[in-house]
């Protein structure tokens, strides 16, 4: 495929589970194509070899970008036609396609994109959760301390939040949700368009639960509520801890459940709330 003109960069998404997902396009640009840049070169051949599908490939990835996102680079001023693609969904969503993109805009390289699958959006969809406007965090750090800063930081995000993470750290991250979060509805998605795909709607209390029982396994997207459906007030110091307690019993919630829900929200011992709900009517 390398011609007298420019060459191009094209962003190829690639399926999420099912391989039937890649589209007509991104079958052809994969055969026309002079390389493909893979994240893992195993994995990627799997699927060329699935439709049948022989090229170089180049190896691309969060280790090894700084060498050699210059280099492909290079490939494309001379007219080479190199197709990008990650493990699975679009690249650039949570991997280093996005600096190579960036390499190839500040190197006045033709870039294109070959739109496909993303576990992002299709968990949202899956999630019966509030679409409209949403957040993608994606993975979010590892280092505790900065995990549960980026966290509280989501405290008062009012859209939907779409968080990836890997099954043996799913559990820890639920404790540190409903900790900082509060106890509000958030869908598991897991094994996207695969056989095992699974998308479970439930509190994050509940979720917690449930995994502590079942072994955690698969890929999973977390999608959040936003915290403007968890709560009727962002800002806790503009209401009192009884009228704070009453917007909950209203909710429907008891009055236990909006004790403990308030002394998350203020970040203080249940013990001090329930001195204000003494006498608090529940309709």
């Amino acid at each position: 495929m390398q011609t007298k003109d420019a060459g191009c960069l094209y962003l190829c998404a690639t399926p999420i589970g099912n391989l039937e997902d890649i589209t007509l396009r991104a079958l052809r640009i994969l055969k026309e194509a002079d390389y493909i840049a893979a994240e893992d070169t195993r994995h990627t051949l799997k699927l060329l070899n699935h439709f049948d599908i022989s090229k170089p490939l180049i190896s691309y990835h969060e280790h090894n970008k700084n060498e050699k996102g210059p280099e492909i680079i290079e490939m494309i001023k001379k007219g080479y036609q190199v197709a990008l693609v990650s493990d699975a969904g679009m690249p650039g969503i949570s991997d280093p396609g996005a600096d190579l993109v960036v390499l190839a805009r500040q190197a006045d390289v033709k870039v294109t994109i070959i739109p496909g699958p993303s576990a992002a959006l299709s968990a949202l969809v899956l999630s019966c959760l509030p679409a409209q406007r949403f957040v993608f965090e994606g993975f979010l750090p590892r280092e505790k301390k900065q995990r549960r800063e980026r966290i509280q930081r989501l405290k008062s995000e009012e859209r939907t939040v779409i968080i990836y993470e890997a099954p043996h750290r799913l559990i820890s991250l639920l404790q540190e949700l409903l900790e900082i979060l509060g106890d509000r509805r958030i869908s598991i998605v897991r094994e996207l368009t695969k056989i095992h795909e699974e998308a479970l709607l439930m509190t994050i209390e509940q979720a917690l639960s449930y995994f502590r029982d079942k072994q955690p396994k698969g890929e999973f997207v977390l999608v959040v509520e936003g915290a403007d459906q968890t709560s009727p007030h962002r800002n806790f110091d503009e209401i009192s801890i009884e009228e704070h307690l009453m917007e909950y019993v209203k909710s429907g919630l008891s009055k236990k459940e909006a004790i403990k829900q308030v002394a998350k929200d203020r970040d203080i011992p249940k013990s001090q709330v329930y001195p204000y709900s003494i006498g608090l009517d529940q309709e």
